[in-house]
């Protein structure tokens, strides 16, 4: 059986450990910031992350079946999340000419003004990574990139949109940066995104 990184033993023996722990304490402080957002709007965390994500993606993204992968639930539990939605007058449907039980989901204009402000819920996050130095940065950046492509692989995350999975991407000739071949240009480690707008996974 494997150690636990919460095992505070272990923990202070393994660097490994130790790092686990202080990224499940990170994770803490984003559903903290978030629970805030969605108490004083009367909203569950959920419904927040679906507002801001609505926010930032295309309709081919603004959809039940793409939300629920986006988010790992059901598609069931995101269908109710979209119902108080659009109870609450934030969210409205556009059901598709081609398929009437497809619908694309829509901010009101109500729903932009919350999406808009509650979109920087991480901003406390944000504040100590923009102290730190470039070189940091993009090896924290590449660090968690590898991370997230290993939750990927394994199931835990079942949708991302990073370089690095993407038909667009390929090592540049000296193998010493990328290269995007939808751009056309070289990419260095800060270039690289995490969710990609124009992102098409590797199926391979």
């Amino acid at each position: 059986m494997s150690k636990s990184p919460f095992d505070l033993t272990y923990q202070n023996e393994n660097i490994d450990s130790r790092i686990n722990a202080a990224m499940e304490r990170i994770s803490q402080a984003y559903r903290v910031l978030l629970w805030n957002e969605s108490k004083e709007l009367s909203l569950s965390p959920i419904q927040i992350q679906i507002l801001i994500f609505l926010l930032f993606h295309n309709a081919e993204k603004r959809k039940v079946s793409y939300l629920a992968g986006e988010f790992n639930m059901t598609k069931a539990t995101i269908s109710d999340s979209i119902k108080v939605l659009e109870q609450k007058k934030l969210t409205r449907k556009e059901y598709e000419a081609h398929d009437t039980r497809s619908y694309v989901i829509h901010l009101t204009p109500k729903g932009l003004q919350i999406a808009k402000r509650t979109a920087n819920f991480a901003n406390q996050i944000q504040e100590p990574i923009t102290r730190l130095n470039s070189e940091d940065k993009e090896n924290l950046l590449i660090s968690l990139m590898g991370i997230i492509q290993h939750l990927n692989k394994t199931g835990v995350i079942t949708i991302q949109r990073m370089c690095k999975t993407c038909v667009h991407f390929s090592k540049g000739s000296d193998g010493s940066h990328h290269f995007c071949n939808l751009l056309n240009q070289k990419l260095f480690d800060a270039d690289l995104r995490v969710d990609c707008p124009e992102h098409v996974l590797v199926t391979k």
